[in-house]
């Protein structure tokens, strides 16, 4: 019988990359039930970036407090920790990676930059689990 061999993270990753969504499980923060969303992400290396425009979506508030997700992007499913970003040059960054995927979003991303908004908008960062063998 042939070892089980570990695919490294990063490889996993760059092959669902540019899926333009992924189905993000998420644990509610007072019942503990899963719920699942369909939203935008970015992949750089072996973390994921998830970016919404709304803070106060219910994903976001359960992430708070419940910080374990599973993704489901394409064929692969990954599990992670979900923190939510703060420094603002790691906004920055996931900021680039989305307007760097999702080119119609670029215009919105510069004026907001160019005015300083501070709008309700929230950016993630997953720490994927690298737990994936093949045979």
């Amino acid at each position: 019988m042939a070892p089980l061999m570990t695919v490294p993270l990063a490889e996993r990753l760059a092959g669902v990359a540019n899926a333009s969504t992924l189905r993000l499980t998420h644990y509610g923060r007072r019942s503990g039930r899963p719920y699942t969303v369909t939203i935008w992400f970015m992949v750089d290396g072996e973390t994921v970036y998830l970016v919404t425009a709304d803070r106060e979506r219910q994903w976001c508030r359960n992430v708070a407090v419940q910080p374990e997700v599973q993704l489901r992007i394409g064929g692969e499913t990954f599990t992670g920790t979900v923190e939510r970003l703060t420094d603002p040059q790691a906004i920055e960054h996931a900021g680039d990676l989305m307007a760097a995927k999702y080119w119609y979003v670029r215009p919105y991303v510069w004026l907001a930059r160019m005015l300083g908004w501070q709008a309700s908008s929230a950016a993630f960062r997953v720490r994927v689990a690298p737990e994936a063998r093949v045979p």
